[in-house]
Formats: structure tokens, sequence, C-alpha cells
């Protein structure tokens, strides 16, 4: 039976308000959707679990990580040695009513090829745009979420951009070490770090 002591109520305000975001970074990093409430439901019961010890005032930042802990070990679990893969998610777009369906069609064209790039990311690149660019975090917060330095995040968010911006370009290769991305335009070999 849950307790429903002042610590509590603390939690269920500090915590909650959170809670799409959370299932956001979930939704990406397992791919399904049926996992990620899974996964959400496992992070809060940790979460509420070890409220006792938060002495933060960041609860959103504190409750994410638990969430990317929670889904990297499940995942790590899932998939064992192949968990460097690249991950999917579909991003769900608003549409206002006053579109036309040709203005609408391609925004959901827009929408798949974006949702195309992102998917290609190794999860290390999908984690920093996700918080970054769909939960608006600081770079600050995400190195605090990842365990990374600052320059880290900074990094990696570059290079996903970079990887991003060449995929939406129309012609990529990624050299198999995943350092470098490479243009390969129909004339030549021009090199984009």
């Amino acid at each position: 039976m849950i307790d429903t002591a002042p610590e509590t109520m603390n939690f269920e305000e500090a915590v909650m308000p959170h809670l799409d975001a959370a299932y956001n970074l979930a939704r990406w990093l397992t791919r399904n959707e049926h996992d990620a409430q899974d996964m959400v439901q496992e992070a809060y019961l940790r979460a509420l679990r070890f409220f006792g010890g938060f002495h933060g005032t960041d609860a959103r930042a504190w409750l994410l990580t638990i969430v990317r802990n929670t889904c990297y070990t499940w995942l790590k679990r899932k998939q064992g040695p192949e968990f460097a893969c690249d991950f999917e998610e579909a991003v769900m777009t608003k549409e206002s009513d006053e579109l036309d369906p040709e203005s609408s069609h391609e925004l959901k064209v827009q929408s798949q090829l974006i949702n195309e790039a992102i998917e290609k990311l190794p999860v290390e690149f999908r984690e920093v745009v996700i918080l970054r660019e769909l939960e608006e975090l600081s770079y600050k917060e995400i190195a605090a979420i990842t365990g990374i330095p600052i320059g880290t995040v900074m990094s990696r968010l570059s290079r996903a951009r970079k990887r991003l911006l060449v995929y939406l370009r129309g012609a990529t290769r990624v050299d198999l070490r995943g350092t470098n991305v490479v243009q390969v335009p129909a004339s030549g070999n021009n090199r984009v770090a």
C-alpha cells in the first residue's frame, strides 16, 4: 500500500508533472509504446522508493536520469551485445486545423524524414538530441542525466546534428568507425566531418 504521508505528496508534486517527458524519453529509447510505459512505471517506482534521498532542486533531471538508466538496463538485458545498434521512434506532429491537405501532407512527409534521420543515429547521439531538442534541457541538465561531461554533450549533439543534416540532404554513408559522416555526391567525394 502506498503511503499518503507528506513525503508522498511532495513526490507527486515534484515528479508527476514530468510524466510526459519521462514517457517521451522512454519511447525513443525502447522503440515501443508498451515497453516505454513499462519503463516509465518501473522508473517511477524506483523514484518513489528513493525519493527520501533526493535533496536536489531539479526533479525533472533526477527523474529522467532514472528513466534513462531503467531503459538502458532493460535494453542491455534485451539486446545484449547488440545494444549499440540504432533505435527508432516516430515523433507525433500536431497539425493545425487551418492546414490545407497539401500543407498537411508536406508536414507529414517532413516529419517522417526527420524521424527516419533520428532513427539512424546511434543511441548516444539520439539521447542527447531527444533531451536537447524535444525535452529542451540545458547542456548542464543533459550532462547530469547522462553522467557525461558538458563538453561531451556538446560534441555528441554537434555530431548528431551533422549526421542528421547529411541524412536529410539525401546521400549518406557513415564510415565503419562511426566517427565521420561522408556525403557521396554523384560527381565526387566531398567529406563532411
